[in-house]
């Protein structure tokens, strides 16, 4: 069995705009697994090839440490591998399930990502989900959607139905599950995932203060469908997330380990 990661480099293989795909993709990887929101080779991140229908996945057995530009495999809209590394590595296909019916469904979609963190899952399994507790939750507040848990997503049947439960909104709790996160591009998706897995851990924090007799402050349905809007648009135009931070991001994975650009 060929599992070697050290793969060869393809930057001059692909079209720029791939390559930078992969570069940011990769770097979107490296970051979740620093800031703690892996669960050991599983979940997936997977970013649209600009100009195509086509998608960048994981290739299933890596850690999100390991991971490189090159090493994801390109995938189509059902799921058919098109091209990967020279490795016995191959794709998971319940990750492809879950964001293959999410980037078909969605155009404006451009990355999705899914994450299996202890608060993650702890939030999917409450009846309320995700609350608006604090500032940070609030930008959630009426764009969330939720997917009732069907099992180890294997069935592609289940596809129409993530679609409809996601809608338009950004952000999807799959119940029993884990989180899920939309981007136009990977930094939106990247800036997303990161607050709604603070706001569960938030949450989970706030709910078991109450054990105590903590009493907890909810902001008005008024000042939440406010400043939940504020989050959403900039003017009358849908506010495009991540933007500001991603190039310091970029700087911290480059620290890391740079290795992620190859």
């Amino acid at each position: 069995m060929k599992y070697d990661t050290n793969f060869k480099c393809i930057r001059n293989d692909v079209s720029p705009e791939e390559w930078q795909a992969r570069v940011e993709l990769a770097a979107a990887y490296r970051l979740v697994d620093h800031y703690g929101m892996t669960d050991l080779i599983y979940n997936h991140i997977t970013v649209r090839i600009p100009g195509t229908e086509h998608l960048l996945i994981n290739l299933y057995g890596m850690l999100y440490k390991e991971i490189t530009a090159s090493s994801f495999a390109r995938i189509d809209s059902e799921g058919k591998v098109l091209w990967k590394p020279d490795t016995d590595y191959t794709i998971n296909n319940a990750g492809y399930v879950i964001h293959g019916a999410i980037h078909k469904a969605r155009p404006d979609v451009g990355c999705v990502t899914h994450t299996h963190t202890r608060a993650g899952m702890a939030v999917s399994a409450m009846k309320c989900g995700l609350l608006p507790l604090n500032q940070t939750a609030i930008r959630f507040n009426g764009h969330i959607g939720y997917h009732d848990y069907e099992g180890v997503s294997l069935d592609m049947d289940e596809r129409e139905r993530l679609a409809q439960s996601i809608g338009d909104h950004p952000v999807l709790v799959l119940r029993n599950h884990g989180l899920l996160a939309t981007g136009r591009n990977v930094a939106e998706a990247f800036s997303l995932m990161y607050h709604f897995e603070r706001s569960a851990e938030a949450q989970l924090k706030i709910q078991a203060a109450t054990a105590s007799g903590a009493k907890i402050v909810v902001p008005s349905p008024e000042t939440c469908e406010r400043q939940a809007a504020q989050f959403a648009m900039h003017g009358n135009t849908p506010r495009l997330g991540g933007q500001r931070e991603w190039p310091a991001l970029l700087r911290r994975a480059d620290r890391l380990d740079p290795s992620y650009r190859t």
